[in-house]
């Protein structure tokens, strides 16, 4: 398990919720996946979401399957809508300028660290 917080600091990550307290936040892997369908098949409590998603029903799958951080790559920022749901629903919203690829490898180099 590593800390939100850390692996943060590796992927350049922007805290796009900050009315959370990101530091409780613990990971033990990710899901890397544009389908909302698959993420609410397959993705585990625990997990960031690493996606280009940005739109509300992110929101809704990352409630509804326990993932507590939804990492959007390539740059994306949510609009203040979805920030706002996210804070409600006290899902963390990072936004990091790396691809997914990346943000996956740091994220998997950690883990095994």
């Amino acid at each position: 398990m590593i800390k939100l917080t850390d692996y943060m600091k590796a992927i350049q990550g922007e805290n796009n919720t900050p009315a959370l307290d990101l530091g409780v936040i613990e990971l033990d892997g990710a899901y890397v996946c544009d389908m909302l369908s698959d993420v609410m098949g397959s993705a585990k409590p625990k997990q960031a979401w690493i996606t280009i998603m940005k739109h509300l029903n992110v929101i809704a799958v990352a409630s509804m399957t326990g993932i507590p951080v939804i990492v959007l790559s390539k740059g994306n920022v949510p609009d203040a809508a979805v920030i706002d749901k996210a804070t409600e629903e006290g899902i963390a919203l990072i936004s990091s300028p790396l691809p997914s690829f990346e943000l996956a490898g740091i994220l998997y180099s950690q883990l095994k660290a």
